[in-house]
Parts: structure tokens; sequence; C-alpha cells
């Protein structure tokens, strides 16, 4: 299973950080070892001062495939969750200082924090989800997948010209404006329309 993962999919996101908005999906990786599911606790590492949570649409693969055409690839997904990019900021901003990868401030252990998938036909409207982050009790980030840069078929079809989409893997979609700081004791929930997909405390 691998965690695929598209970065600045919305304008307001990439404005915040005051990053160009991209012509083509950017993405990049999480390992397997990444995952923090089933309401586990978040561990705030010691590498970084900085940390930042990033709420997000989180797709599974239902099917393998390879190259997969745009038309076809709402056949390629049935479930949905909010799922947290936990980011090390101050190690990102350093690594696209010096032009290099960002792994180290993105894949870290426990860094892709997942919820409860639930079937996308049971959704009000499959066509633009609502979902949102919430911290402490308060709303952070509300998103609409309509606001994608790009779709969640345009996504399928870009990754698997590159990688072979295997059932189960995971597909973070990108998040909307709002992004902030972590701090140990928060407490978050990610909901999908009004079904709480997940919580998550931090330590």
């Amino acid at each position: 299973m691998k965690i695929l993962c598209i970065g600045r999919n919305y304008s307001e996101h990439a404005k915040e950080l005051k990053n160009e908005i991209p012509t083509e999906p950017v993405v990049f990786m999480k390992p397997s070892t990444a995952l923090t599911r089933n309401n586990k606790v978040f561990f705030y590492p010691d590498f970084t001062s900085n940390l930042h949570y990033e709420g997000e649409l989180v797709l599974k693969i239902s099917k393998n495939g390879k190259k997969i055409a745009e038309k076809f690839a709402h056949k390629y997904f049935e479930e949905i969750t909010v799922g947290i990019d936990f980011t090390a900021r101050d190690l990102q901003n350093k690594c696209k200082e010096k032009g290099l990868p960002w792994e180290i401030a993105k894949a870290f252990d426990g860094s892709a924090a997942i919820g409860n998938f639930i079937p996308v036909k049971e959704l009000k409207d499959g066509k633009n989800i609502h979902f949102s982050l919430k911290k402490n009790d308060t709303v952070v980030q509300n998103g609409y997948s309509k606001d994608m840069l790009f779709s969640f078929e345009k996504i399928i079809n870009y990754c698997s010209n590159y990688f072979t989409l295997l059932e189960g893997d995971l597909i973070f979609t990108g998040t909307p404006a709002g992004v902030g700081e972590v701090k140990i004791e928060d407490a978050f929930e990610g909901w999908i329309e009004d079904k709480k997909v997940f919580g998550c405390k931090v330590k």
C-alpha cells in the first residue's frame, strides 16, 4: 500500500503559503509507516518546532489500474474520508530553499492521519463534497471538492500515468486554506458533511 499526496490543489491555500498556483498536479508520497488511524494518538516529533495541520479529503483506490483515462477514473474509488497531512513546516521551508525533496517534512512516521472511510454514494453530493477540520472544537478548515484545481478524476488519471494504482492505495487530494500550527494537547476532528470520521489527540 502506498500513499500519494497532492500539493497546492486549492488556490487559496497556495496563496496563503505564497506558492505558485500549479498547472498540473504536484505529487509527493508517504510510506505506510506514516499512517495514524483508528483514532490513535499523534506524537509531536522532536525534530520540528513548527508543525502544521493540513486537512484533506482522502480517496481509497478500489481496484488496480494503470494509465487510467479521466472519463473512467470514477470507477477506481468508492470510499472517502478526511485525513491530516501533518507537515514540519520549518523543515519543509529549509528543503524548499535548497531545492531538496520534502520527504523529511511530510513523510515521517505518523504524519498521515486518516479517519473511517465512508461510501461516496451515501453522500448528498458526490460531485461537491463538503468537509471540515476542527481543532479543539473550533472549525479551522472548511473545504468543498468543487474548489479543487484538479478533480479526483484528473488526479487519478495523472498519478496512474506514473504509478500503477493498487487496491487499497490512498490519495490525499490537497488541503484548502486555513492550515495552522499544531501544539501538544490539541485535539482534531475530521468531518464529511455531518459525519464525524475521525478524532486525533496530539501528545
